[in-house]
């Protein structure tokens, strides 16, 4: 029986993961996506503001 990591690389070599991965690089190049990401780290770490 194969692992789930194996079944993951399996799924993402095939065509559906590769769309994905595609649809992924496109949300990581947009700005607002970007800003999302720092904003949401900014408060895992602290930087945010508190209530």
């Amino acid at each position: 029986m194969p692992s789930v990591v194996d079944r993951i690389m399996r799924y993402a070599k095939g065509p559906q993961g590769r769309k994905m991965r595609a649809k992924a690089e496109r949300y990581a190049r947009d700005p607002r996506t970007q800003a999302k990401v720092r904003g949401l780290l900014a408060r895992l770490r602290g930087g945010g503001r508190r209530h």
